[in-house]
């Protein structure tokens, strides 16, 4: 994998090259980077999957901290803002909240979304708009506790979301569904959201 490539690197060649990494198995998210053009995580990136010379660059549009590693602050920040946690008004039931199969597996395709910032780093829209734009990492994650069955704050999270720039600057370019490591299509869950907002006004 190219993250074993610049482990190798870092341990026989150059000592002060610095990246992010922890699991090495596809679920933290934390080696994501540009490797070859394309955004991805380091971890599950073969090198013989590209040709000849590979650059590796750090992720794009994003402030660099050091070589690999970029600022991701004002990502988190926005991940933040969308309350990514159950809200509800109802007195907690003494074991759990209930689901059925159904509701559950509308979730699918959305909770596996493992923070890397690939999607939001690969949207032009994100690019210059990253300071108003939620992008699509955290819309992705905005719309999985919108359709939680046991979530009771569905009008308050889509009135969080009414802005010109928060939600609306996508402009379905697809680059987020193309570069997810997990295969996720953040666009796709954008594009509910909309459909919701025009529901609820019709």
């Amino acid at each position: 994998m190219v993250l074993d490539a610049l482990i190798y690197i870092k341990n026989e060649v150059d000592p002060t090259l610095t990246f992010r990494r922890s699991c090495r198995e596809g679920v933290c998210g934390s080696c994501a980077m540009n490797i070859g053009g394309r955004n991805t995580i380091a971890c599950t990136k073969g090198h013989d999957e590209i040709s000849g010379t590979i650059s590796i660059a750090p992720l794009p549009s994003q402030p660099v901290v050091k070589d690999l590693v970029p600022d991701l602050t004002g990502f988190y920040a926005q991940h933040a803002y969308v309350q990514p946690y159950l809200k509800t008004d109802t007195p907690e039931p003494e074991k759990e909240w209930g689901q059925t199969e159904h509701d559950r597996a509308k979730l699918d395709g959305l909770y596996e979304c493992i923070m890397c910032a690939s999607c939001s780093t690969a949207c032009p829209s994100y690019w210059w708009n990253s300071d108003r734009f939620l992008g699509p990492a955290a819309l992705l994650q905005a719309y999985r506790w919108i359709i939680d069955s046991r979530d009771e704050s569905t009008g308050e999270r889509l009135d969080d979301l009414e802005d010109p720039f928060k939600l609306y600057r996508c402009h379905t370019i697809m680059n987020c569904a193309q570069v997810c490591p997990k295969g996720l299509n953040p666009a796709e869950a954008i594009g509910e959201i909309k459909k919701l907002m025009v529901e609820r006004v019709t």
